[in-house]
């Protein structure tokens, strides 16, 4: 009996282990191996880490020159202090590995286009293969790879980054089975040694998600149903509204590049009537931007600068930022950097600050190619026909075949869709991409050199090598000057080039230059002291190049009229201006409504939610019901007003900016679109406003009765951890804000890193971002700071010596790094 029992259990324990080291597939989505996973002395039970946690170390390395000293305060930033540059890199790679490993590699898996090597082709309703297939045909790892020649070509960058990297596989080699981040438990897979191809990955993946929107496509559908003044109406080049990074009256210099255009391009852009199907295309988040200004001395309480910024991206745990000191002989700097690259991002030194918005130049844009034959061997270029190279990016799929995409290489650029990818483009086109994020460039070398900038031109010289994404980067010094361009190597385009596909065949429709880096919107020391920047166009129309940018216009309208206002600022008031929750885009757009409204036509409920609009503040706070009551109706509005006109296709088309309609509306209330023209009568703006009225009523109750009426619950902020999973995310924050809003907080996206520095002989800084310095979701660090975020509350930045260190009462914990 003994036996069979002894029979008995080892069948079941051999069960057991094998059936606990398989990956089950459950509802599409593919299990971790739970043997492994829920295993004691390996599994994720290792990751819960003490609130006690010792991260006191003494380290021995041979890749050090000298000796690096790491003190660690109490929200676990570490301030670094090192005898040699290089080595401080070599620290900051270990210190990115050893607190976010997971994150800054999965985030290079996406770049590369590898999402599908770790999760398969489909799971969790998601279909990575797809995506993987995007990405590689965007070209992101050819981009990459052309940047990490001109990064390794550069010595000081060079040996920036190897250092950097040998840091993080230092951590990774010395990594246990244990402590390996619970998201690669989960997923079953492992670290993989880290390489400089992989810091410009995660580069260009910036790159894409600041520089990667284009409406080509959309565009192109939309000049097919609208003549060319219909589409200046729709989708005009600037606003009327419009306040500038740099002032309205500021003479520019006349252009050196002209860009000629073609005699040939209105017939190509609105007398052709070929329409074409919409591909696939992953976009950025359409609200990436950010706000950044600066306040000379003559406006400040201290009589020295205060450089203020927050860059407004997805709010994703781990965060995006990993906030540092990094001090050595050569330099001292102190902000955020970004986990899977060297140096200090946006920060400040002992000699100035510095930060940055994105520009929203339009650096990318579609060819239609034209192939002798379906085997895409040859291409027409200037009358004759090309030889093509072919580029295959090889994709593998987990526990399938790999898959291999076949890109045809032109002198336009990678194509994209052929007929191999897209089965949208039915008519047998075929879209080659010209993408600014392709060319060879070496954005490291900026952020190194604003790193060791003391002054103004230290500052010209650092931004001149950025090129893509284009940014506005803010300046201030301890001398007193404050300083804003507008910065990247954007192309000189003649009005509307790239605005829509453009044909492939010959050199006429290429960009035709670069505008000169001395020639990007620039401006120092204005008389009004102060400069901001919140992702307006850079200019008004007398700039003498196309400026090819997006219609964002209301958070600089209220941001530089708040500053124009205000004198002996204090770091308070920068607090609180960051923080600020005004709607004036509502300010602007409430007396339209209530002036066209015919309130006799409402019902006694309808009133009820109506006087809710009418007695708002115009602040988009928590508790606030107006700012839900006006979204509603303004989206009702938005449509009844568009889709009659949008109804004549059935492809996809770029909807009007919100300013172009109210702009639309304040200039003429006969606005051309008000009418509707599916019905026989002439409707007025007083029946449009009210009809979208009734029609976002409905919504309204919907709101209500599911007690969602207040605004922090409408809008329902969350932040969500990298694999949308609930238990890892903070969701349903109570945080006001919004679009349009200087507190740009919406659904899953708003300030992901708020700072503040006045650069007063003791530079006194504050920031925070909505996150924690750990990626463990089993660390008390992993999100400690969203709380304060939330609230609007902000941490002193301790910006010591390292002799200050020693004693700081702040400093918890110290690890010592120094040669084997």
């Amino acid at each position: 009996m003994r036996i069979v029992l002894f029979t008995i259990c080892a069948i079941i324990t051999i069960v057991l282990i094998l059936v606990l080291n398989i990956p089950l597939s459950v509802s599409g989505s593919k299990t971790p191996r739970f043997g492994a996973f829920l295993s004691p002395q390996h599994g994720f039970w290792q990751n819960a880490e003490p609130a006690d946690e010792d991260f006191n170390a003494t380290l021995h390395f041979s890749n050090l020159r000298g000796k690096v000293q790491v003190y660690f305060d109490d929200r676990l930033v570490p301030h670094v202090y090192a005898e040699d540059e290089n080595d401080a890199y070599f620290v900051q790679g270990y210190l990115h590995a050893k607190f976010r490993l997971w994150q800054m590699e999965f985030q290079t898996y996406a770049a590369a286009g590898r999402l599908s090597e770790i999760m398969g082709e489909k799971s969790g309703g998601s279909n990575f293969l797809k995506i993987d297939r995007f990405f590689r045909r965007l070209g992101m790892v050819y981009g990459a790879e052309q940047s990490l020649k001109k990064m390794e070509a550069d010595p000081i960058t060079k040996n920036e980054t190897d250092a950097y990297t040998a840091g993080v596989n230092a951590y990774i080699s010395a990594l246990k089975t244990n402590h390996i981040p619970f998201e690669y438990k989960l997923l079953n897979y492992r670290p993989e040694k880290w390489t400089n191809l992989k810091t410009q990955l995660f580069l260009k993946y910036m790159s894409f998600d600041l520089a990667g929107g284009d409406n080509d496509f959309e565009m192109t559908n939309a000049k097919n149903i609208f003549s060319a003044t219909d589409i200046e109406l729709l989708y005009p080049t600037t606003s009327d509204s419009l306040d500038p990074i740099i002032p309205k009256g500021t003479i520019f210099q006349q252009a050196t590049v002209v860009a000629h255009k073609p005699s040939a391009a209105d017939s190509v852009y609105f007398h052709s009537t070929d329409t074409t199907e919409t591909p696939l295309i992953i976009k950025p988040n359409k609200n990436n931007g950010s706000n950044n200004w600066v306040v000379a001395g003559s406006k400040t309480k201290s009589g020295a600068p205060i450089l203020c910024n927050d860059p407004h991206l997805g709010l994703n745990l781990p965060s995006l930022w990993y906030e540092m000191q990094i001090s050595t002989p050569t330099f001292n700097a102190y902000g955020v950097s970004f986990p899977g690259a060297p140096s200090i991002v946006i920060g400040f030194n002992d000699s100035c600050a510095w930060g940055v918005t994105n520009a929203g130049r339009d650096v990318k844009d579609y060819y239609e190619i034209s192939f002798r034959d379906t085997s895409m061997q040859e291409y027409m270029y200037n009358g004759d026909w090309r030889r093509t190279t072919f580029r295959n990016e090889v994709i593998k799929v987990k526990g399938q075949q790999d898959v291999t995409e076949r890109i045809a290489m032109t002198a336009f650029g990678p194509v994209m869709f052929d007929k191999n990818y897209s089965n949208v483009l039915k008519d047998g086109k075929y879209y080659a991409l010209r993408w600014k994020a392709h060319d060879a460039s070496n954005e490291l070398l900026t952020f190194n050199k604003l790193n060791h900038a003391r002054n103004y031109v230290d500052y010209i010289k650092a931004i001149t090598t950025f090129q893509t994404p284009g940014q506005n980067f803010v300046f201030a010094t301890k001398t007193g000057n404050i300083a804003i361009r507008q910065q990247g190597q954007f192309p000189a385009k003649w009005k509307r080039q790239g605005d829509f596909l453009m044909p492939g065949t010959d050199t006429g429709y290429l960009w035709q230059g670069f505008i000169p880096s001395r020639e990007n919107p620039s401006i120092i020391n204005p008389a009004r002291g102060f400069l901001s920047s919140a992702n307006q166009l850079a200019t008004d129309a007398t700039y003498p190049y196309y400026l090819a940018g997006q219609l964002e216009i209301y958070r600089g309208i209220i941001i530089n009229r708040k500053l124009s206002h205000m004198s002996d600022i204090t770091i308070a008031n920068m607090q609180r201006l960051q923080t600020d929750n005004y709607n004036v885009f509502a300010e602007m757009a409430k007396p339209v409504f209530l002036k066209y409204l015919d309130q006799t036509k409402l019902t006694e409920d309808e009133l009820r939610y109506l006087d809710k609009f009418k007695n708002w503040n115009l602040r988009s706070d928590i508790n606030e019901e107006g700012p839900t009551v006006f979204k509603l109706w303004w989206d009702n509005f938005a449509q009844t007003v568009f889709r009659d006109e949008f109804a004549q296709t059935s492809l996809p088309l770029k909807w009007p900016d919100e300013s172009t309609l109210l702009e639309g509306l304040l200039k003429d209330s006969t606005y051309k679109f008000i009418d509707d023209v599916s019905t026989p009568a002439i409707e007025s703006v007083n029946d449009i406003v009210l009809k979208a009225f009734k029609s976002a009523y409905s919504d309204m109750k919907i709101a209500d009765a599911d007690n969602k009426l207040a605004w922090g619950k409408f809008k329902d902020t969350g932040i969500r951890h990298l694999l949308k999973l609930p238990s890892m995310s903070q969701l349903h924050l109570p945080i006001g804000g919004g679009t349009n809003i200087i507190n740009a907080t919406s659904g899953d996206h708003g300030p992901s890193w708020r700072m503040i520095v006045q650069l007063t002989e003791d530079t006194e800084a504050y920031g925070v971002y909505p996150g924690g310095q750990s990626g463990n979701p089993g660390s008390k660090y992993y999100d400690q700071f969203v709380d304060s975020w939330v609230n609007g509350k902000y941490f002193p930045l301790l910006f010591v010596t390292a002799a200050n260190a020693r004693t700081n009462s702040k400093m918890k914990w110290k690890m010592t790094f120094s040669k084997a």
